[in-house]
């Protein structure tokens, strides 16, 4: 009888790295039920623009945390902006953008590069919403009275057709979300004197967030979060309070593009959404990273009436 050859061993190193892995990776789970739990059937308003726009690895982890959102029971709304892609479709069309004070000037033949390009792009989102499993439906702002703008007039010159928004109708994003489809939303809004003008998206996401009484509203963007030294991650505001805010906002710490994303958080907290973010879209699951762990990765910002510690001695 021949001798029976026991089966080979494990590597035992490899074994317990992997074990190891699977720890962690049940640890995570465990450390994300309580907000799973916290957050079901809330709706999360998450603006999304910049560059990561246009990388599709960025842009692809951005758009599997939303549709994980959908599938573990919370309501994304997506609203995205479309600056970078914006400006390559004014460049095919051999027209140079201008800014003033960080505004697009926007004629009517701008506006119409602006209102196609954001189509051509809220399709592309949509779609690769709907490859990854879930079931999402794109939105103008200019449609069904979704967002009603008003001309922004500019002390120094006409800027055209760049408008502020006046009211948030949000009569079709209810019946999505009542239908678990994920709202996405460009930020093309109708004026009363029926002409179409473009919106900042980070206003328009505030007050959507506003108007649909989200739970919170993230802004993503190309930076970690309100830092207190440019480029210094150790210096990261994890969390501020309204009046921290303002603080910054006096002392110039928040800055140029920085501004207007504040300014849309603070402006929605006011509102009475309960919490807004800043994160970096670039980083890996940006998204559940800042929902389902109890340090986050970038700046939250809450109601509270007072100074927290973070602004001491500024």
């Amino acid at each position: 009888m021949k001798n029976q050859k026991s089966p080979p061993k494990a590597d035992p190193p490899r074994a317990e790295k992997t074990m190891e892995e699977a720890i962690k990776k049940s640890n995570v789970l465990i450390e994300a039920l309580p907000y799973i739990k916290k957050f079901f059937n809330k709706i999360f308003v998450i603006k999304f623009g910049g560059s990561a726009l246009s990388n599709e690895n960025a842009r692809r982890s951005v758009l599997e945390d939303i549709v994980f959102l959908n599938y573990a029971g919370m309501n994304p709304v997506l609203v995205h902006g479309g600056g970078p892609f914006i400006s390559e479709k004014m460049k095919e069309a051999r027209k140079k953008p201008r800014f003033i004070d960080g505004l697009r000037v926007t004629d009517k033949k701008t506006m119409e590069i602006v209102d196609n390009a954001l189509t051509e792009l809220n399709g592309i989102l949509v779609e690769e919403i709907k490859k990854m499993g879930a079931e999402a439906f794109g939105l103008s702002g200019k449609e069904n009275k979704l967002l009603l703008a008003k001309k922004i007039e500019h002390k120094k010159e006409d800027i055209g057709f760049a408008g502020t928004v006046e009211n948030v109708d949000t009569t079709v994003l209810e019946r999505l979300i009542e239908t678990n489809i994920i709202p996405v939303v460009s930020p093309v809004a109708t004026g009363g004197d029926g002409e179409i003008y473009n919106v900042n998206a980070d206003e328009a996401a505030s007050r959507i967030a506003i108007a649909l009484r989200a739970e919170k509203l993230f802004v993503l963007t190309n930076v970690r979060g309100i830092m207190k030294e440019k480029e210094n991650l150790d210096t990261l505001y994890g969390s501020l309070s309204l009046a921290d805010v303002d603080t910054l906002l006096q002392k110039k710490i928040i800055s140029e593009g920085m501004i207007p994303k504040t300014n849309a958080c603070t402006k929605a907290l006011e509102g009475k959404v309960r919490k807004s973010h800043i994160i970096d879209s670039h980083i890996p699951h940006a998204l559940l990273l800042e929902i389902f762990t109890d340090k986050g990765i970038g700046t939250e910002i809450i109601k509270l009436g007072r100074k927290t510690k973070a602004t001491e001695g500024l």
